[in-house]
């Protein structure tokens, strides 16, 4: 196997630059023509963005943009640049926002970080991110048929029947959240079954230290990549675990957020993406998470830019048990109740999960009252409290992270 998925990923600095200098004109080109970018880019001159400085220079576009222009013009806003129906797939993520996907080699650019991972043809993948109507299933399926794995479409739940799956096929790579195979890897122990898992490659979530290190306890390298539905994978780790080494396929910017204006290096600040991919280009894509830039280069030879990870988000959007829970959805879920004056989400961590506690202003005494309308509107279960009106903080947080990412 070789060290490397390509011959991009060791460019000097000097190659990097030229190839953008193509490379980046004729994408704004392809995007000006579309009607979603009509307006933003209608002074634009494509010949003139040849690198990120003039990059910087055009307007950011976020998903609240990309929601209301779906709205609009559905499916896609007018910023596909192919006809919606050669796409394989249409996806739906919460808002909702509706996102294409293909099937040709590597479309969403996962193959890179598995095959940082060390997964190969030899390899079966037990994929137990979700299939359904979200995309992150098919990302990493692309992934694994770009570096000649086979795939185990898992999806989730059903912790038994995983099991014995996995045992039945030999599975030698799990993909999914982070906290989802130490699930599997203790129904196996509780059953008496030997896994023969050695390979993970995750996302969706935070990799905390102490969970990677039980993994490493049992014999498993665990990895991570950054990645969304609407852009696939924009960073990843190597073995060398220092930072996240950024796509080939992708430029980062790290913005200071609300203003599209590039930090000082190092700085903390909003991670804005442009892809590279022809069929559905982003420009200046704001993500809502927080990174900075990590100086210097990985020491496993890949010269691509790094930044530190994921470092919080702009917004109070926060991701639990790998799905974002948003402000908007918990005023939502405020509006469903006349009782309800107020409400906090809380994430928290115990046993190497994440929990989520909504706490809920009212007079009411019944908790279990409110368990159905938190599932259906934030898309999740939890604890909830009941607690006396006028007693949370009166601080603007609807969405509080309590979880230590430092251990």
């Amino acid at each position: 196997m070789s060290r490397y998925f390509d011959a991009l990923e060791t460019r000097t600095a000097d190659q990097r630059a030229n190839d953008l200098a193509m490379a980046l004109p004729q994408q704004i080109a392809r995007a000006k023509v579309l009607s979603g970018y009509a307006a933003r880019f209608a002074e634009v001159n494509p010949a003139n963005v040849t690198d990120a400085k003039a990059l910087s220079k055009l307007p950011i576009l976020r998903k609240s943009d990309l929601v209301q222009a779906q709205s609009e013009k559905p499916p896609l806003g007018g910023f596909n640049a192919i006809p919606v129906t050669e796409f394989a797939h249409i996806f739906q993520s919460p808002g909702p926002i509706y996102e294409p996907g293909g099937m040709t080699r590597d479309w969403w650019r996962m193959g890179r970080f598995l095959h940082a991972c060390g997964v190969t043809e030899m390899d079966v993948v037990q994929n137990c991110f979700g299939y359904h109507l979200t995309p992150a299933g098919m990302i990493f399926e692309n992934g694994a048929r770009a570096v000649g794995a086979t795939v185990l479409p898992a999806g989730t739940g059903q912790t038994e029947l995983q099991v014995s799956a996995a045992a039945a096929m030999g599975v030698t790579a799990y993909a999914g959240t982070p906290d989802y195979l130490k699930v599997i890897l203790d129904k196996a122990a509780e059953l008496g079954v030997s896994l023969g898992i050695t390979k993970a490659a995750v996302g969706g979530g935070a990799l905390f230290p102490s969970l990677r290190q039980e993994y490493a306890d049992r014999g498993i390298t665990c990895l991570q990549c950054y990645a969304t539905a609407d852009l696939g994978n924009i960073a990843y780790e190597s073995d060398a675990m220092e930072g996240m080494i950024v796509d080939e396929g992708v430029i980062v910017e790290i913005v200071t957020p609300g203003t599209g204006n590039p930090v000082a290096p190092g700085e903390v600040g909003e991670v804005v993406v442009t892809t590279l991919n022809p069929d559905y280009p982003l420009i200046r894509f704001a993500t809502g998470d927080m990174s900075a830039v990590l100086e210097g280069q990985s020491p496993c030879g890949r010269t691509n830019m790094r930044i530190k990870g994921w470092m919080g988000r702009a917004d109070q959007t926060t991701k639990i048990k790998g799905m974002f829970v948003r402000p908007e959805q918990v005023a939502a879920l405020v509006a469903k109740h006349e009782d309800v004056r107020r409400a906090r989400v809380i994430a928290s961590r115990a046993d190497e999960k994440d929990i989520m506690t909504v706490q809920i202003e009212t007079e009411a005494q019944d908790a279990g009252a409110y368990e159905d309308s938190i599932a259906s509107v934030l898309k999740l279960r939890g604890k909830v409290e009941l607690v006396a009106p006028g007693s949370l903080p009166n601080d603007g947080l609807v969405i509080e992270d309590q979880r230590s990412y430092d251990s």
